[in-house]
């Protein structure tokens, strides 16, 4: 992300300003009607129409019917713009919780909300994290995660590092669940085949004596029957909060 100074006191690029209204939009614009949040809605359509490799400067703009240059009037740098569309992809979080709600009930839904905004917009994982929360959404989202870890007894850092491990796991969870379907899709099986040919494959490969392990597995019939499309996200997340939990026990 552009790092350079401007005159809103934040330090912050002038894009990522205005995206908290904290800047007007250009004193000239190329083009009435061309907007920052047009900008933004034009990138994450071309996101999810061909993938996050097409996003470019020049392609947003020829989506939008402008010059690039035009573009450059409300975004300095492709990088902000990654931000920008990330936030978008984000939207606001759900309410958040209730005053008598369980630190883990709100922060297992907060993950599977983030989980299903992610779903949505799965292009949304490939962009590398560059920078900590600092864009409207972001950082609404954290103030969420923080706010269901209220009452824990938790210290400030370590309702952060929380929160990091959760997002943390969402994120790995959805790209790697993207992954499988979109080999799935180019072997042109269903992700249920796919599993069924990696158990046989395993099967031709390996033997009990030096892969007792994977044997097991196999004999036990795991390998052959994929779960629920949700199941490994809620083993994961479970062992997770369990872990949590007993920090929470120490901590009181």
């Amino acid at each position: 992300m552009a790092t350079e100074r401007n005159g809103g006191g934040t330090g912050l690029p002038t894009s990522i300003e205005a995206a908290w209204g904290r800047r007007e939009r250009p004193a000239k614009g190329p083009r009435p009607g061309l907007t920052l949040a047009r900008i933004v809605d034009a990138a994450v359509k071309l996101a999810a129409a061909d993938g996050l490799g097409a996003v470019s400067m020049s392609r947003v703009a020829a989506d939008l019917g402008v010059s690039t240059m035009s573009l450059y009037r409300y975004v300095s740098a492709k990088d902000e713009l990654l931000l920008l569309m990330e936030d978008a992809a984000f939207g606001t979080p759900p309410p958040g919780p209730g005053p008598d709600e369980h630190w883990r009930t709100g922060i297992s839904g907060w993950a599977r909300s983030l989980r299903a905004a992610l779903i949505r917009h799965p292009w949304a994982v490939r962009i590398p994290i560059s920078t900590p929360p600092c864009t409207p959404n972001s950082v609404a989202w954290m103030e969420h995660g923080l706010a269901c870890l209220r009452g824990t007894g938790l210290g400030e850092g370590e309702k952060i590092s929380t929160l990091m491990l959760v997002s943390g796991f969402v994120r790995n969870e959805v790209r790697l669940m993207a992954d499988l379907q979109n080999a799935a899709e180019r072997s042109g099986n269903s992700p249920e085949q796919s599993m069924l040919a990696w158990a046989r494959l395993l099967e031709k490969l390996t033997d009990a004596e030096r892969y007792p392990a994977v044997t097991a597995a196999l004999r036990a019939g795991e390998l052959y029957t994929p779960g629920g499309p949700d199941d490994e996200f809620i083993f994961g997340l479970d062992r997770i909060l369990d872990g949590v939990e007993a920090l929470v026990s120490a901590r009181s």
